[in-house]
């Protein structure tokens, strides 16, 4: 039997997973909310379902092995649950493998200490507060071969520093003894690809590398290889920030990646952001 992917909510870390997947023979169903990217998509080989077509994304969870759900609650909950739900409920006990792409968001604030998928969930954000609801929502359904899977920052092709740096626009903020967990979007698709080989319904994962770094680090560390001069450091109190850039600062954690390893048998491709920004230089380059 050929196995079959519906990716709800067919973003940066699916679109990554779809490239591991595909040359496996693997038949991936991707969902998107505009016929323009649906063209796209088809191009890469991913079926495309415009979100509207609720028939077509009826047929395509009875159609799917496994279930990637990538999408995020908004105001209303889990927009997946919201069209979804009684037709994945009738097909829990029929699915091999479905994962949720959460944050490490849900566990909150810890004043910068180390915390593991078994530290309690305490959200300060109203974005973590709905990240554990979802979370909530998912479990609740019977049978239901659930993998969690809870991302810190994600980086990769197209979405780093670099741009930023050349524009000469990049600042060092600076907020005393903050850090920040990140994960290579390689390095997602290698951890959801490992969890769908080793299947364990009711596993959660964190996916970060093993350096929670300061983000001043990352931008001096990405305008040293580009060659640059020091983007200016600006005090975080100081700062012009949106809502939402400064709610990520509220919360200062160092997140630990073990049951990755230990589990899933994974060895990061990118173990921390010097890794991988060297890589995406360098992949720019030979392009």
């Amino acid at each position: 039997m050929k196995h079959s992917l519906l990716s709800l909510g067919h973003g940066f870390s699916a679109r990554a997973l779809a490239t591991v997947l595909l040359p496996e023979g693997w038949r991936i169903l991707g969902t998107t909310r505009s016929t323009e990217k649906a063209a796209t998509l088809a191009q890469t080989g991913v079926t495309p379902i415009v979100w509207s077509d609720t028939d077509a994304l009826r047929a395509a969870v009875a159609e799917a092995s496994h279930i990637l759900v990538s999408a995020g609650p908004d105001d209303s909950g889990d927009p997946s649950l919201r069209v979804l739900r009684d037709a994945i409920t009738a097909r829990a006990d029929a699915l091999s493998w479905v994962g949720y792409l959460s944050t490490t968001g849900v566990y909150g604030d810890h004043d910068g200490a180390w915390v593991d998928e078994r530290t309690p969930l305490t959200p300060s954000t109203r974005r973590g507060k709905a990240r554990v609801a979802a979370e909530g929502e998912w479990r609740a359904i019977p049978g239901l071969p659930l993998h969690i899977f809870r991302l810190a920052g994600i980086y990769g092709p197209g979405r780093g520093p670099f741009s930023k740096v050349r524009k000469g626009t990049a600042r060092r903020l600076i907020k005393p003894g903050q850090v920040f967990s990140r994960i290579h979007v390689a390095d997602i698709a290698q951890v959801l690809a490992a969890s769908i080989r080793q299947p364990d319904p009711g596993a959660v994962y964190n996916l970060c590398d093993d350096d929670p770094a300061p983000p001043q680090d990352v931008i001096a560390f990405a305008a040293e290889l580009l060659g640059k001069p020091m983007p200016p450091a600006v005090a975080f109190d100081e700062a012009e920030l949106s809502p939402m850039a400064r709610s990520f600062y509220a919360e200062n954690k160092r997140v630990r990646n073990d049951r990755i390893k230990n589990e899933l048998g994974v060895e990061l491709l990118y173990p921390d952001y010097r890794a991988g920004l060297q890589a995406l230089l360098e992949n720019e380059q030979e392009h």
